[in-house]
């Protein structure tokens, strides 16, 4: 088998690693392309446009959904040792954290996995909004905000075997493919109503396929090693950026892992999606108000994340994938905070002093209306 000759060269840790790797650049590089963004997608509802980016979210969504179900179907892989499905989850931390990290996503203008690609790119705004994200979540998961955090979780709780929605509802796995197949098919007629460029909807897809792949290849490793314990996941950043973030900081010598992977693979990716088709700008703060935006997006972000125990991608589409009950209580409050964020701050704000169509044409400007680009 590939991955046991893959393990017998380069050894448990770095095949891990490196499996976290290649999936972090070929997710950064579709990321980057499709221009795939939950802000964008949920502003593009809340607001009834149709520029597409709705639907982008959709194919990604679908595909992940539709894939990974197909891959348990066949019997490939078995997602009921992850942390998703066997532990305790937190049903009150789903949704306060959701909530805040769907506000964040509006402040901060993108997601967790959207700002380290645009970081990737040059965007000072989301490297900077990044760092204070990952700072955040690290301080949630084991400093100074982690007795909130474990406090807040700790409000309302489900057992292990409440969290599989699927099993909760008799559907299982062939319900699964079949509400990823309905969605994908809906994401096509609309894609094809609305002109959606290839990269739009190849680029989402591929983004789906990475987290479907995720699943399969960690469940994969788990089961051919012996001296390590590799945990069964799919793609998140928010605990994958408090890792890296402490693998710069802490003494060389820190075991490998999935997460160390796929938070540089994912910026690798970008990168090379944006040399390759000449879109690297550098691109800083414009005025002390909108740095202050900024972070504050990125500590609810941070803070919000962990407490949900995943982000946009972590929860929204992993977690939702394998129909994780808390997954699906955090995609939702995502949604309903972002909406409600940004008919509150970011609306008023457009009505009042609509941008000059130079500036709206920029690429993630800093002006009301920046959700027309991601």
């Amino acid at each position: 088998m590939f991955i046991d000759t893959v393990i017998a060269r380069l050894g448990e840790m770095w095949t891990i690693t490196l499996v976290g790797g290649v999936i972090g650049v070929l997710f950064g590089f579709f990321a980057h392309r499709s221009r795939f963004c939950l802000r964008s997608a949920v502003i593009e509802f809340s607001r009834g446009t149709k520029e597409g980016k709705l639907t982008v979210w959709l194919f990604t969504f679908s595909t992940a959904v539709l894939l990974t179900q197909v891959f348990i179907l066949a019997g490939w892989m078995n997602v009921a040792e992850s942390r998703q499905l066997s532990a305790r989850g937190s049903v009150s931390g789903a949704a306060i954290g959701g909530a805040m990290f769907g506000a964040g996503m509006i402040l901060a203008r993108g997601c967790s996995s959207r700002l380290l690609v645009l970081a990737a790119q040059g965007n000072l705004r989301a490297l900077l909004s990044g760092l204070v994200f990952a700072v955040t979540a690290q301080s949630a998961l084991s400093g100074l905000l982690s007795p909130l955090r474990t406090s807040i979780a700790g409000w309302w709780t489900v057992e292990a075997s409440s969290r599989d929605l699927l099993a909760l509802t008799h559907l299982g796995h062939p319900g699964g493919v079949l509400f990823g197949a309905i969605w994908l098919v809906a994401a096509l007629l609309w894609a094809r109503r609305q002109r959606v460029r290839f990269w739009g909807w190849f680029g989402a897809v591929g983004v789906g396929v990475m987290v479907a792949c995720a699943w399969l290849m960690t469940y994969r490793v788990s089961r051919a090693v012996f001296d390590l314990i590799v945990p069964i996941q799919s793609l998140s950043f928010t605990g994958p950026a408090a890792d890296t973030l402490m693998l710069v900081l802490s003494p060389p010598g820190q075991p490998l892992k999935f997460d160390l992977g796929l938070v540089p693979g994912v910026a690798i990716g970008s990168f090379l999606s944006a040399l390759i088709w000449r879109e690297l700008k550098l691109e800083g703060f414009q005025g002390g108000q909108a740095m202050r935006r900024y972070i504050i997006g990125a500590l609810l972000m941070g803070f919000g994340g962990m407490l949900a125990g995943g982000c946009a991608v972590g929860a929204g589409i992993s977690g939702a994938a394998v129909f994780t009950l808390t997954s699906w209580v955090t995609l939702s409050t995502i949604w309903g905070a972002a909406m409600i964020t940004d008919r509150l701050i970011d609306l008023p704000a457009e009505r009042a002093h609509p941008p000059a169509p130079a500036l709206a044409a920029g690429p993630d400007p800093e002006v009301s209306a920046s959700y027309a680009r991601p």
